[in-house]
C-alpha cells in the first residue's frame, strides 16, 4: 500500500484511535462524577455521557469505514 491510499489508512487509524480515546474519557469522567451527585446531576448527568460516547462510537465506526475503503481501493 502506497500514496493515497496509505494516507486514507492512516487517517482511519487516527479516526479509531481517537474514538477509543473519547470513549474511555467519558467513562473516566463519569466515574470522576459519581462522587458528586449534585455537579453531576447539574452537568447532564447520563445525557452528557451518552452524548459523549456516542461521539466517540462515530468516530470509531468512520475510522474503521476510512481503513476499509483504503483496503478496498488500493492501487
Amino acid at each position: 500500500m502506497a500514496g493515497a491510499a496509505s494516507s486514507g489508512f492512516v487517517l482511519g487509524v487516527f479516526a479509531f484511535l481517537l474514538g477509543i480515546a473519547a470513549i474511555a474519557a467519558a467513562i473516566r469522567r463519569r466515574r470522576g462524577r459519581e462522587r458528586y451527585p449534585e455537579t453531576y446531576a447539574a452537568s447532564g448527568g447520563i445525557i452528557y455521557t451518552a452524548v459523549s460516547m456516542g461521539c466517540g462510537a462515530v468516530l470509531l465506526v468512520a475510522g474503521g469505514g476510512l481503513m476499509a475503503l483504503a483496503l478496498i481501493f488500493r492501487h
